[in-house]
């Protein structure tokens, strides 16, 4: 995309919240954006990430402490906005962000440009418990789910729906640190549906319990997308998750753009009734038995695998957003199905074979952008050790104390893109590295 069709005298700011320092979705809005001429300013936890080492970061800037309240957020983005010194592009690169942002828009204009929506939408549809409702409201198939109300309830309900069953956290941005809580479980039994109700408390939302939905070959499906001021959704498109890490149950480790009638009209249906405004990312995933769509997931957000949808004129959604709120035209490009998306720590060797024809993109290496690349392999083995580390640990003073040896990993998954899983599930090595991840992808 040629420099010259975005104000590169209007800066991005990127807000993140959580604090996930292998996010590539935030490198890859960084570049976008870097590329075309604007001035990033990254507002995130750096530290250990390979993002810092980005030539197209302007300048970090620390973000909000964890848990910090709206008062603080907003105090911590005024005083960004004073350094800046010129209205800026505020784009949130989490659920979390994207939550505060809505609700705190009518305080942070003039300084930023902000899409134009209800304050309360982004909350509305990350809550998973609200998006039952907003499913069944515009026609979108959703899987069976219940809110229990009591832990008979709960253990009722997991008979009821059939088992094994997922049981998600409505509000996994509230999950506290270190409570051995993950949004996202495959519940086994009647009375583990029970304990989990019991922890709700400590976790801070609402439980659901909701029916399973086997994962299998082109299942599992994502659309991205940005609703411009006129409500016309733009910038990106279909996918299908090729390979996920952990395999059938995470992350998108390799993604292909694929043309999906059924996925694109049920995003823009949804859209359209909700009235959003900006950028966002949906999950769906097929039944095998009706063939129906079935929307898991809605992020208020950039999905970190945006990039994939970049086509012939080089816009994707975040630049998307960016023009549309500067006033400027969005370029006619054509989608380029086929197109490849590959996460190297996850899927080493799909970035090694031949790209396909409609080209590939890498999630942190590039040829104009080397020092992510090279960071990140150092970041992620000390940062894989250390959780295997931290794993045997523990397992040897349970062992200790229990006098007995070490139980089987547990089924819980991490709180990442796919919530409605298979059986085959990652151990609980690759929970801790993924579970990192709420929020963010």
């Amino acid at each position: 995309m040629p420099v010259s069709l975005l104000d590169t005298r209007v800066p991005a700011v990127l807000l993140r919240i959580d604090r996930n320092p292998f996010h590539h979705g935030t490198l890859g809005a960084v570049r976008s954006l870097g590329r075309a001429g604007v001035q990033v300013h990254l507002v995130a936890d750096a530290t250990g990430s390979p993002v810092r080492n980005s030539r197209f970061v302007r300048q970090i800037h620390p973000p909000p402490p964890p848990g910090a309240s709206l008062a603080d957020i907003a105090a911590a983005l005024r005083r960004i906005a004073t350094g800046v010194a010129r209205p800026a592009v505020l784009i949130p690169m989490d659920d979390a962000s994207g939550i505060a942002v809505g609700r705190l828009r009518e305080e942070l204009a003039p300084a930023y440009l902000l899409p134009q929506q209800p304050g309360t939408l982004p909350e509305r549809v990350a809550d998973k418990a609200e998006l039952a409702g907003v499913c069944a409201a515009a026609g979108v198939p959703h899987p069976e789910t219940v809110i229990p109300e009591s832990a008979e309830h709960a253990a009722s309900a997991a008979r009821g729906l059939g088992l094994p069953l997922i049981a998600k956290w409505s509000r996994p941005w509230l999950l506290p640190a270190g409570a051995g809580l993950r949004s996202t479980v495959v519940v086994r039994s009647a009375q583990e549906a029970r304990e989990l109700y019991l922890r709700t408390g400590e976790a801070g939302s609402r439980l659901l319990l909701q029916a399973f939905l086997p994962a299998g070959p082109d299942r599992d499906w994502f659309f991205h997308g940005y609703a411009d001021r006129s409500g016309a959704v733009c910038g990106g498109g279909p996918g299908v998750k090729s390979r996920a890490w952990p395999r059938g149950a995470g992350l998108t480790a390799v993604g292909r753009w694929a043309p999906n009638p059924q996925v694109q009209l049920l995003a823009e249906r949804l859209a359209g009734e909700l009235g959003y405004r900006g950028i966002f990312d949906l999950d769906f995933r097929r039944c095998g038995t009706t063939g129906r769509y079935h929307l898991l997931d809605f992020n208020p957000r950039p999905g970190a695998q945006f990039r994939l949808f970049t086509d012939t004129a080089g816009l994707d959604v975040v630049r998307a957003l960016h023009l549309d709120l500067t006033h400027r035209p969005l370029p006619d490009g054509a989608p380029l199905p086929g197109r490849e998306f590959v996460v190297e720590n996850y899927a080493p060797l799909n970035a090694l074979r031949p790209a396909p024809p409609a080209g590939r993109e890498l999630a942190w290496n590039a040829r104009d952008d080397r020092g992510p690349g090279r960071a990140l392999w150092g970041l992620w083995g000390r940062h894989v050790s250390g959780r295997l580390l931290d794993r045997v640990r523990g397992a040897a003073g349970a062992t200790a104390s229990a006098g007995e040896s070490p139980t089987a990993p547990s089924h819980d998954l991490p709180h990442d893109l796919s919530e409605n899983v298979s059986d085959d599930v990652c151990d609980g090595v690759c929970d801790d590295v993924c579970d990192e991840k709420a929020s963010s992808c």
